[in-house]
């Protein structure tokens, strides 16, 4: 029908210039999406550039400890749990004493543990005279385990502001007969002013390094690519082994437990990769 009505030449023509109309679209199309995903991000880039160093360096920044903490638990036990708590509730309020009167705030005393716990006992009941365990003929009555009484206990953990008065108040709060005193530590308050102390002695040391090996290679450095922080991580010194302690306590305590808090040292540990040309 189609030829018939524009003739055969003329249906030649309509079919060439169709076909020109497809490729003509199909190139635009091909250069749209093209440019479409250049426009994407890290497309027909180098997402890893192939000329990189990387240089690292180390810093250190020294506090003295201006805060100690330590833990205390007293362990009752009794008939009732009632009694039991009775006999520990006395020892706190001891002990809680102690801290005020060394002006310690309430919000620096917290309890961390406490447990109610039964206590059991294996009770055999005896066989009958001339009746041996073993006797298969004649089994001895099984034994059971038997309710004693209730173990109750609480820990608490102190911050002492106060760093002089620390060794004070370990001796006082040993002399009530606590069950135990734990994990004695010396820290610092405002960590965070020495970790960025640290950190940009680690930056500074890296940046030197990377100018003296661009200068050394003969290139030239860009921009930061990439940056990587390690550490932070505190280190104590001094006659107090590590800034921490802990310790049985005696039923007499000394009269004053001397606590070197000693120095804590924050270490920073960075390194940086550098673009290159």
């Amino acid at each position: 029908m189609f030829n018939q009505m524009m003739g055969e030449e003329g249906a030649k023509r309509v079919s060439k210039w169709t076909a020109i109309s497809l490729m003509l679209l199909s190139a635009f199309l091909l250069v749209k999406v093209i440019g479409d995903f250049k426009r994407l991000p890290n497309i027909g880039k180098e997402v890893y550039p192939q000329s990189t160093i990387t240089v690292s360096g180390k810093g250190e920044a020294f506090a003295i400890p201006d805060i100690a903490s330590f833990s205390f638990s007293v362990t009752e036990a009794s008939e009732s749990v009632e009694s039991a708590q009775k006999m520990l509730d006395e020892k706190i309020a001891k002990a809680l004493v102690v801290l005020k009167e060394a002006e310690v705030a309430d919000k620096d005393i917290k309890t961390t543990d406490y447990n109610v716990n039964p206590k059991y006992e294996w009770n055999q009941y005896p066989c009958p005279p001339g009746v041996m365990v073993s006797d298969l003929s004649y089994p001895c009555r099984s034994g059971k385990n038997e309710l004693i009484g209730y173990d109750v206990s609480q820990s608490i953990t102190v911050k002492v502001r106060d760093v002089k008065k620390v060794g004070d108040l370990v001796s006082k709060i040993g002399a009530i007969n606590v069950s135990n005193i734990s994990g004695v530590e010396f820290t610092v308050d405002e960590r965070e002013k020495y970790v960025a102390e640290a950190r940009e002695k680690a930056i500074t040391e890296a940046k030197a390094k990377g100018k003296e090996l661009a200068k050394q290679l003969g290139v030239r450095l860009n921009k930061i690519l990439y940056f990587n922080e390690n550490g932070n991580y505190p280190i104590y010194y001094g006659e107090g082994k590590g800034g921490g302690a802990d310790m049985m306590v005696s039923s007499v305590a000394p009269a004053r437990a001397e606590l070197p808090q000693g120095e804590t040292k924050i270490t920073s540990d960075v390194s940086i990769t550098y673009e290159i040309r």
